[in-house]
């Protein structure tokens, strides 16, 4: 019986590489998005389903459910994908960002995975993939919010790991570190206030880093592969590290203690003190 994935944020880089990696793979897949009406690939596959999914609109998530149960029979896995990171001085960022990262990162992980339970419950079977982030287990400065939500993504994972095994559902952490997309330019939301001058040698140096970090990534189509390889080995195993950079960076977090970890990270964006 061929098997089904719902995705979330299909439109662009991560989302749609795994769409595209998991109909290779022969299964059903629905590629949800905000805008599915602009989409002109995805709709042209055979085996997949295009339907608008906003991670902050309860009704589109149901509906968008609905449609997969009703189009394929049933779904196998749930890949929480969509997300948005901002970034910069806590000082000058809105409250509306704030709300909108722990909305679209944390609520809409959690929305979406509890639309599905039933579903999955009712099957006694089931495989949950929540992409979090190397930025998940440690983090950069000027990156509160992001980290924030993607350290609460870890959080929940693990705690729901423990809670629908019983069940027969498998949850999963998929821990990307750079990803070679456009999310430099889609979804990093930076502010700043240049009047703010204490903060700017930080905003320059931070700044300086993602960008080249961002280019020399892991090719989404790799981090996909991660993302097939969680959810089809039947293992236990709860988080999986996808790239050079985030395997080194992690494997340095857990050999030091914080002073030592966290005493390098300030000279590296020259905070001494």
């Amino acid at each position: 019986m061929t098997k089904t994935i719902l995705i979330t944020g299909s439109s662009s880089g991560l989302g749609r590489a795994t769409a595209k990696h998991f109909h290779a793979k022969g299964w059903n897949v629905v590629a949800t998005m905000r805008n599915p009406e602009r989409e002109e690939e995805l709709i042209r596959l055979d085996r997949v389903l295009v339907t608008r999914l906003d991670v902050q609109d309860l009704a589109s998530i149901q509906a968008a459910v609905d449609a997969g149960i009703s189009k394929f029979g049933r779904i196998d896995a749930l890949m929480n994908n969509a997300g948005y990171g901002a970034y910069g001085p806590l000082e000058v960022t809105s409250l509306d960002k704030i709300r909108r990262q722990f909305d679209v990162n944390v609520l809409g992980v959690l929305a979406t995975t509890k639309a599905l339970l039933p579903h999955f419950r009712a099957n006694r079977s089931g495989v949950i993939v929540n992409i979090s982030s190397g930025g998940g287990r440690v983090t950069l400065p000027l990156g509160t919010l992001y980290h924030g939500t993607k350290f609460a993504v870890e959080g929940l994972s693990e705690s729901l790991h423990f809670e629908l095994a019983p069940l027969g559902v498998r949850v999963k952490i998929v821990e990307p570190g750079a990803i070679k997309t456009d999310f430099m330019s889609r979804s990093l939301d930076f502010s700043n206030d240049p009047q703010l001058s204490e903060y700017q040698p930080l905003v320059q140096k931070v700044l300086a880093v993602i960008g080249p970090m961002m280019e020399q990534g892991a090719p989404p189509e790799r981090v996909a592969e991660s993302v097939y390889t969680a959810t089809t080995d039947d293992s236990n195993q709860l988080r999986y590290e996808v790239g050079v950079d985030v395997v080194e960076l992690l494997g340095s977090r857990r050999s030091m203690d914080d002073a030592a970890f966290l005493g390098g990270m300030r000279t590296q964006f020259g905070l001494e003190g």
